[in-house]
């Protein structure tokens, strides 16, 4: 022990000693190594990544599943320096309507499809055609697109449908219905991004029933604005910068239904990897009684 603490503090040096266990030479680190490590540590990720997981579950209380959902994050790196790119979708099948499934599953598809043949020009042309509308406007042309196709191929149905478009810092939200983005953040802030399409949320928005009130209402499920529902349709368009070092997450109401703004954060931020979060907040959410659809996607990135 008196040999180990002059060591410790500068007394006589021993050579380095092998391990009888892994056979590995072990020795201090020296001032120049512990340099090269904090410098390490601090510099940025190249390139910036854009990383996503999802999860996704029937419940234990429906036979079918009517959420639908979609992701692509890529990186192009090079002298060109261009962003990270993502897009990422969750829709709802309006439960009790026919084709729930089917209005859902055309809905990612069909905006997925716009968004990227908009961009096809700027990934893969050369050299590369810069965009002709903005990010708000093609999001905005990407549901619209939606709705037609829902009209045709689902009539009668319905579904939510939450769409996210990151290109570098940039982040525009297109949404309709009452699935939910979220940022989520390293302090266990958790702050709603998008508002719901419901009767019972426009209720608590004029001050007509509290919170706790909404929550429980027998008609919390309704929406006034939904793909499919009606030949005109306002979709929420928002942009914002990106939540860098914090999480970006969609849902379903399968998931923010059952599980408080405290749980979902905390299962968040306390998980491994975005992989397994999104694994744990299906998991809640079943154990909770699993009376919807579950479904959630997570991106973080990476500079």
């Amino acid at each position: 022990m008196m040999d180990f603490i002059k060591n410790l503090f500068g007394g006589k040096k021993e050579p380095p000693k092998r391990s009888a266990i892994d056979n590995v030479i072990t020795a201090p680190l020296s001032e120049a190594q512990l340099q090269s490590i904090k410098a390490t540590a601090s510099a940025r990720f190249e390139p910036v990544q854009l990383i996503v997981a999802s999860g996704q579950s029937v419940g234990r209380q429906r036979e079918l599943n009517e959420d639908s959902l979609f992701t692509l994050a890529s990186t192009i790196a090079g002298n060109s320096g261009n962003p990270p790119f993502g897009l990422f979708i969750i829709a709802d099948g309006m439960g009790g309507h026919q084709y729930g499934e089917v209005a859902s599953n055309t809905a990612i598809r069909s905006i997925s499809g716009y968004v990227l043949n908009k961009f096809h020009g700027s990934f893969f042309a050369m050299p590369s055609v810069p965009l002709e509308e903005s990010l708000q406007e093609i999001l905005m042309g990407a549901i619209m697109d939606a709705q037609r196709r829902v009209l045709q191929e689902a009539p009668g149905s319905g579904t939510t449908a939450t769409s996210a478009l990151v290109v570098g810092q940039q982040l525009t939200i297109g949404h309709v219905g009452d699935s939910r983005a979220y940022a989520i953040y390293p302090d266990h802030r958790i702050e709603l991004l998008t508002r719901d399409h419901s009767l019972v949320r426009r209720l608590e928005e004029l001050g007509q029933i509290t919170a706790s009130e909404a929550a429980v209402h027998p008609q919390r499920n309704v929406l006034y604005r939904a793909l499919g529902q009606g030949e005109s349709l306002e979709p929420d368009i928002v942009t914002m910068p990106f939540p860098v070092g914090g999480y970006l997450m969609i849902c379903s109401d399968g998931l923010w239904g059952v599980l408080s703004d405290d749980e979902i954060s905390k299962i968040v931020l306390g998980a491994p990897d975005i992989q397994r979060a999104c694994q744990e907040l299906v998991a809640a959410a079943n154990n909770a009684g699993g009376p919807d659809n579950i479904s959630v996607i997570i991106a973080r990135m990476l500079s």
